[in-house]
Formats: structure tokens, sequence, C-alpha cells
């Protein structure tokens, strides 16, 4: 079966809202860039080579949680149709299209993400695995979207990959309530969080062996270059993952091995990086049970159910709108 597809982020529009982040990021006091801007195809293929090292346990924790208990998670939401939020290559997906499928409810799927043509492959190899399943494609971006995706069916809405940390707590807090205001009464959300533990563990999920993570890192300066005619020399910038106790989060940075200045030609900037000077690309925050649950019910959900907390690597809980 074909697939349908909405496309809510044209290519005008990632460079004009890549722009208003370069400027914003850019001239701060302490220099950051939206994690976002990451995934191109090339970052999107570098996070799907990232998720199968050995150090970066929370796609496999994430992984057997989901083959242990989507059954029980179709049982509870009755959905019909699956939502997934920040898609992907989809790799998770089939576990819980199994599941809603064997319960003898799955009708459609709705894949939601930023990256067009990452999505549109996956969507396609999906079509063909599922000859019956309605798939309806989203191509757009979380902050900006979520109002825009198909309303019908009773819906299970995952955010799965702990993607959620990478938002701040007020963040978080706009986004799910954002998100609570998209969903009927019906419909449940499964949000997959990493746990907080070992410090060294932590770090070293994000500073791979290999250097996937450091070329995945970089590659937002690619992206920059690309998108807005910059001269960023990559090979410039050191990757560093360090753990914030403050804010328990792992924080992803570029450190300039020398000072230099970049040009942003579309953007109409030149920006001064010092030596040491260090560009924030992303933060990945982990969590409690006692956390999770306070901000969903802060953002107006009920939590059904919680899978993982027990043995502390990585949780999946189940919940629904309340009003």
């Amino acid at each position: 079966m074909a697939f349908t597809i909405d496309v809510h982020l044209s290519p005008d529009d990632v460079r004009r809202q890549m722009r208003n982040d370069a400027l914003a990021g850019l001239q701060a006091e302490h220099k950051s860039i939206p994690p976002v801007w990451f995934y191109d195809e090339r970052g999107s293929q570098l996070f799907e080579e990232i998720t199968r090292l050995p150090e970066y346990y929370p796609t496999r924790a994430e992984r057997r949680l989901l083959v242990a208990h989507a059954p029980a998670i179709a049982e509870m939401s009755k959905a019909d149709t699956l939502v997934e939020l920040g898609a992907g290559a989809c790799d998770k997906t089939r576990i819980l299209l199994d599941a809603l499928q064997d319960a003898g409810t799955l009708a459609r799927y709705v894949p939601f993400d930023v990256s067009d043509g990452f999505l549109r492959n996956a969507a396609a190899t999906l079509s063909v695995e599922y000859a019956s399943l309605a798939i309806h494609l989203v191509i757009g971006d979380f902050h900006h979207h979520l109002a825009e995706i198909p309303t019908e069916g009773r819906r299970l809405v995952a955010f799965l990959g702990g993607t959620i940390g990478n938002l701040d707590p007020s963040q978080r807090a706009r986004f799910l309530f954002d998100l609570n205001c998209t969903m009927s009464s019906d419909d449940c959300l499964l949000l997959g969080t990493d746990l907080v533990k070992d410090r060294t563990r932590l770090v070293k999920a994000y500073d791979d062996e290999a250097g996937v993570t450091a070329a995945f890192n970089r590659n937002v300066l690619h992206v920059l270059n690309e998108q807005l005619a910059g001269d960023f020399d990559p090979e410039l910038f050191s990757h560093v993952a360090l753990w914030n106790e403050g804010t328990q989060c792992i924080e992803m940075r570029l450190r300039a091995g020398q000072t230099t200045e970049v040009t942003l030609h579309d953007a109409g900037i030149t920006v001064q990086f010092h030596e040491g000077e260090e560009l924030l690309t992303e933060i990945s925050a982990k969590f409690t049970p006692e956390g999770v649950a306070a901000e969903l019910m802060e953002a107006g959900f009920v939590v059904e159910g919680t899978w993982g907390a027990d043995q502390g690597e990585f949780m999946l809980s189940l919940a629904h709108p309340y009003c």
C-alpha cells in the first residue's frame, strides 16, 4: 500500500528556522545550537550507528522492555493507530506494530519526524512488510507542528529513545502540555526515559571509542555550512561529553582547538571562537521514576503503567490525558 505524506517543514522552512537558531545561539554569551540540526540524512544515519555501539545502552534497554511488554501496552491502550514522534528509521516500530496487530486493533501508522528522506525510506519498507497498514507520514518539528498530526482513530502516541531528555525542564513542560492538548481522553502516550545511573557509564554512552558520536556531534557544523553557506572547519572542534550533576544531564559540546572565526553568509553573521571555547549542541537529561511521574501529572497526564523502573536502566511509561 502506498503511503500518504504531509509536509509541514519545507527546505525553506528548515533554512529559516536554522538561521533564527544560529542568530540566537551563536551570538549568545554561552554559544549553543539546538540538537534538531544534527538530523540531516547523514546525521540520521550516524545516529542509527550510535544505537548499535556497545557503549550506547539506551536503545538495547528500551528494546528489551518493548519486546517484553508491548503486548501489555497494546492491551492497555486498545489503540488502532500508532503515532511515533521522532520516528527516524522506525527501528523499534515493528515491535509495537506487531503487538497491536496481534491484539487485532492495528489500522494505521503515523510516523512524525524532521528528516524527510530518511522517513520516506523507512515508510516505503514498512508499507511492503505491512501490506494492509495505512501509513501517513508527517514531516515536521514537534516544537511547532504537534497540532498537525492526524487525530483519527484511538491513538497510541509513542515518544521513545529518551528523546524527551533533549529538552530542558521548561521545554519538557511546554511540550507535554502542548501534546496533551492535541490528545483525546481515549489516546495514550508511551514515553521512554533514560534513568539516572553510574556517571561513568552515562558519559561513555556519549563518548564511544570508535568516535561515531564525535562524528555525529561535528555533523551539526556540516549542516550549518550546507544550509547557511558557512565556513566552519569541523576538524578544528573536538567532541566533549560530560555529566552535569546540577541539572542531572549529559551535555555534548564542541570545543574549539584554536581561536577561529566563522562566517555564516546566509545568516549574515561572523562569529569568533576563542581557543577552548565550547558550543553546546545537546543535553540529554536522565530521570528518576518519581520525577517522570511528577512531570506527566503536571502536564495533565495520568500514569497507567510503568515498566523498567526496578531495573534502573530505562523506563517506559504509559499515560493518558485526564481531561
